[in-house]
């Protein structure tokens, strides 16, 4: 038995059907990726795991259990945290009061003040700026604020939607050095990102979607390898 398991997922937009049979599974402790072209289902697939949509058909199942006909604060309360493209932040708000939001399903103090105190030692400069308004922030302190914000619920499974996006390569170099040092801890990843190439590099395994399927799976050294994903993802033409 997997640690989350999808199922034959299918899932509408009224008459649109986004996704049409995603399955995939990931263990405990490690690093996945969906990876594919905008509009292939990826971000409806994250959605739908954290409760935010419901499937047609299908299933999602955290650790035996299945969660897809939860409520999202209840499968959050069960360890999914998502942190969503775009980031989502309340940008009249202050640092402090965005990371507070996300531990808002705990009742423990203590535990709350040390994993503030532990995201501002992973991310300084949201430790330096607490005080600080969100909306004031550049794009890659924005993105640490919602990875910090997701980890406020101590999730035992944290999924990301493209966390690179808009940001620079150094910026996107740190965000993804922050996601191999949470594995390290223990944080299980489920990544969405549009940058093929680095989330390979970075997964244990990885799966691509394709008009709402998954088409292909397998390592992340043996999806950087394959000809038809560097031709499709990595703009890396392959001599016929």
């Amino acid at each position: 038995m997997s640690f989350l398991e999808v199922r034959d997922l299918t899932v509408a937009y009224g008459a649109i059907k986004a996704v049409r049979g995603v399955t995939f599974s990931m263990e405990q402790g490690q690093i996945v990726s969906l990876i594919g072209s905008n509009g292939a289902g990826k971000t409806t697939t994250l959605r739908t795991i954290s409760g935010l949509l419901r499937p047609e058909s299908g299933e999602v199942l955290l650790d035996g259990e299945p969660i897809h006909r939860l409520p999202a604060h209840e499968i959050l309360s069960r360890g999914v945290a998502h942190s969503p493209e775009g980031r989502r932040l309340f940008a009249r708000m202050t640092v402090e009061e965005n990371l507070l939001l996300g531990a808002y399903t705990r009742r423990d103090e203590a535990g709350i003040a040390e994993d503030l105190d532990r995201i501002f030692t992973l991310f300084p400069v949201l430790g330096e700026r607490r005080a600080n308004k969100a909306g004031l922030f550049s794009g890659g302190e924005q993105q640490m604020l919602a990875i910090g914000r997701a980890l406020m619920s101590r999730p035992k499974l944290l999924m990301l939607d493209e966390p690179s996006m808009g940001l620079s390569p150094i910026m996107t170099q740190k965000i993804f050095a922050t996601v191999r040092e949470l594995q390290a801890e223990g944080t299980t990843v489920l990544l969405v990102e549009q940058n093929a190439l680095a989330a390979l590099a970075l997964s244990d395994q990885a799966y691509v979607i394709d008009l709402g399927r998954t088409t292909l799976s397998g390592s992340g050294p043996e999806l950087l390898a394959d000809p038809r994903v560097q031709e499709a993802y990595l703009g890396e033409g392959v001599a016929s």
